[in-house]
C-alpha cells in the first residue's frame, strides 16, 4: 500500500518546478517503461499491479486503486515508473537539428520528439518557453523516444546567431519545400502553434520554406506543427 508521502511525491512530479528540483520524471505504460529500462536512463522506482521481474528494490506491487491515485492518465495503464533525468549533452552540429520556438502543446512536443527519433535527428533544441519535455503528457506521446533524442532548452536567438549552419524556418509564405535544395546538415525551426515563428527568431532564419496547399479551395489556415515537422523532415531526409 502506498504511503501518503509516496502519493504526494509522485503527484508533485506533475509540476515542472518539482521535476527539475528532483531531477526525476514519471513514465506510464508497460511498453514505454520497458523501452526506457533498456536505455541508459536510470530507474528510480516502479509501481505496478503486475510483476516486471526486475530488481525487487525498485519494484513496488500496488493495487489498481493505488495506481489510480498516482496516475496522470484517465485510464491508468498497469504500471507507473519514475526515472532520473539524464545529464545534459553537447549539441552535435554535424547533422540536422530541429529547433522549436515556443511550442506549447505537450502532445505536439511528444510527437515531434518521436519524429526526431524516427528520422534519425539526434538533437532537438527548444526555446525556454517551449513545454517541458518531461511533462507526463509529453513523455506519454514520445512512446519511449525521449531516451534516444537529446533535448536541450536554451536561448534560441543566441543559439541561432552563433551557429554557422544554414537555418531553415517554416513559414506560410516561404519557398515551397518541394522546390528547395535541402542540405544534410542545418537547423529546421518550427514555430508556435498559434503565432508561428516569432520575429526575433525569424531574423535568424536564412531560408524560409513552406508546405504548399493543394486543396481546390485552399481554405485550411495551417497545418498542425507536428504534422508540418513530419513533412519537412521527410523532405530533408529524402535525398540524404
Amino acid at each position: 500500500m502506498l504511503s501518503k508521502n509516496q502519493i504526494k511525491y509522485i503527484n508533485r512530479l506533475g509540476q515542472k518546478k518539482f521535476r527539475l528540483q528532483e531531477r526525476s520524471f514519471v513514465v506510464e505504460g508497460v511498453k514505454t517503461i520497458n523501452e526506457l529500462l533498456q536505455s541508459s536512463l536510470q530507474l528510480q522506482d516502479l509501481y505496478t499491479t503486475e510483476s516486471f521481474n526486475i530488481d525487487a528494490k525498485s519494484e513496488n506491487l500496488i493495487s489498481e486503486n493505488d495506481l489510480k491515485r498516482i496516475s496522470f492518465l484517465k485510464t491508468p495503464n498497469t504500471a507507473l515508473a519514475i526515472f532520473k533525468m539524464p545529464d545534459s549533452k553537447l549539441i552535435d552540429p554535424s547533422g540536422l537539428i530541429v529547433a522549436l520556438d515556443d511550442v506549447r502543446d505537450p502532445g505536439n512536443l511528444g510527437t515531434i520528439i518521436r519524429l526526431c527519433d524516427w528520422f534519425g535527428i539526434k538533437d532537438l533544441v527548444c526555446s525556454m518557453h517551449t513545454v517541458d519535455c518531461y511533462n507526463p503528457k509529453v513523455i506519454q506521446a514520445t512512446m519511449g523516444s525521449i531516451a534516444r533524442v537529446n533535448v536541450s532548452y536554451l536561448n534560441l536567438v543566441a543559439f541561432l546567431k552563433e551557429t554557422t549552419l544554414p537555418v531553415f524556418g517554416a513559414f506560410m509564405d516561404g519557398e515551397t519545400v518541394y522546390k528547395t535544395t535541402l542540405p544534410s546538415t542545418g537547423i529546421l525551426v518550427m514555430g508556435n502553434e498559434a503565432n508561428g515563428i516569432s520575429q526575433p527568431i525569424a531574423h535568424c532564419v536564412s531560408a524560409r520554406v513552406s508546405i504548399p496547399r493543394f486543396g481546390a479551395l485552399q481554405a485550411t489556415e495551417s497545418l498542425n506543427v507536428a504534422t508540418a515537422t513530419a513533412i519537412l523532415l521527410s523532405e530533408f531526409k529524402r535525398n540524404a
